[in-house]
């Protein structure tokens, strides 16, 4: 709508303006960019696709004909008395059809969150269709889609923003002329593509070279054409990247009733098909999120370490039937000239921790302990106990007398 947009005529918060596509200037300025519009561009390789799904026949029935009638008494009075505004509203509740829950539309309103200066869009204002439909942000939950695709998410601080749109159109009232809505819409087929392959890039992924996917329209009430969008290296320079708009359909759905069916269905079956893209783009984007975060984030299974068995000094009845449990090959000497110590009453207190520099050490053997006999190793474990009060390990031997094993693993009585 040119009343809203040229009021968006320039950016004042950078230091350099831009220009709105209803100003003069903008023609230029978006072929410098890249923006080719639909006499310059080229019909893609899956063009064959678009007209067969144009014409495909839909399985709800035609607007009858007194809906027809209606339908052009409305646009005699848009023509005699309104504005464009009054024909969006008057039209586009004949010619859309409404989006389910959670796949929105919005009319009139700038592209806030959308990048600057990407290229295409170079001191050009932010895209404003008129119309544009797609999947809600909080649909694309829990992928943070606006996190990892740049221009996915067309309005700021939204969750209801709606993400990756497919579908665009504009109109164009009594006082304005087609070529005006192809330029906007040209404008707007080349965000949405952009919006697209960054998508798919980000999945490391890229739509068929010379295949487009984006549809857009342009309506003053009488004239509807439908545009497809693509991307492609310009023939003179490969590192230039172009945005084509080839016009693929013209139906005049004013001055016929055939035609009004005509166009009608085409619209509606481009709207059907962005969608499915929608959900099918959105599908692919949270599996491969979900794919990447169990490689970054992989669940660990690890057995936990064993926890030594804390049980308190047995009294000396306990501490004779402990001792019948065979400590042969539980303790291995270190050293060829180790002295081997004695056992000591169970009535004498526990001596000062021995001295290194003898080299008189004991210790368990825990190649032993884990040489895959299952009975051995449940038994060297219940050798050493834990004291609860001092936290040490102790063993009582079956004539009472009580050895530490110190913190270095050394055995002491």
């Amino acid at each position: 709508m040119d009343k809203n947009k040229a009021s968006d005529s320039t950016d004042e918060s950078k230091s350099t303006k831009t220009t709105s596509t209803t100003t003069s200037g903008f023609a230029l300025q978006a072929r410098k960019n890249g923006i080719l519009d639909s006499r310059s561009s080229k019909p893609s390789k899956n063009l064959k696709d678009f007209l067969q799904r144009h014409s495909k026949t839909r399985a709800t029935a035609s607007p009858p004909e007194s809906a027809y009638g209606d339908y052009v008494d409305e646009i005699d009075r848009v023509e005699k008395t309104g504005n464009e505004a009054t024909l969006v509203v008057e039209t586009s509740g004949k010619l859309l059809k409404k989006p389910p829950k959670g796949y929105n539309r919005v009319f009139n309103r700038s592209f806030t969150n959308f990048p600057k200066d990407v290229g295409f869009n170079q001191d050009l204002s932010a895209p404003q269709p008129d119309f544009v439909e797609g999947l809600e942000m909080q649909n694309y939950l829990p992928f943070p889609v606006d996190e990892h695709v740049r221009g996915a998410t067309l309005y700021k601080d939204n969750p209801y923003s709606i993400t990756l749109p497919q579908i665009a159109g504009e109109w164009k009232g009594p006082d304005g002329n087609m070529r005006g809505a192809e330029l906007q819409s040209a404008y707007d087929g080349a965000a949405m593509v952009y919006a697209r392959n960054k998508a798919l890039a980000y999945m490391g992924k890229s739509d068929p070279p010379g295949h487009a996917a984006i549809t857009t329209f342009a309506t003053d009430g009488t004239t509807l054409n439908m545009y497809q969008h693509y991307a492609a290296p310009a023939e003179e320079d490969p590192d230039i990247l172009q945005y084509h708009q080839y016009k693929y359909a013209s139906t005049n759905i004013k001055d016929s009733y055939q035609g009004h069916k005509d166009g009608r269905k085409g619209l509606r079956n481009a709207q059907d098909h962005a969608r499915d893209q929608s959900y099918a783009l959105r599908d692919q984007l949270k599996e491969y999120w979900k794919q990447q975060r169990s490689i970054i984030h992989p669940v660990a299974e690890e057995e936990p370490l064993p926890v030594p068995e804390e049980e308190p000094l047995p009294a000396p009845e306990e501490a004779l039937e402990e001792a019948s449990v065979d400590e042969e090959g539980y303790e291995e000497v270190t050293d060829e000239d180790d002295e081997v110590v004695e056992p000591q009453p169970a009535s004498q207190p526990m001596p000062p921790l021995p001295s290194r520099a003898k080299h008189q050490k004991r210790k368990r053997s825990p190649l032993q302990a884990s040489s895959g006999h299952g009975n051995k190793r449940r038994r060297l474990r219940s050798f050493w106990k834990r004291d609860p009060k001092s936290g040490r390990q102790y063993h009582v031997h079956s004539d009472g007398a009580v050895s530490w094993l110190d913190d270095e693993g050394d055995k002491c009585n």
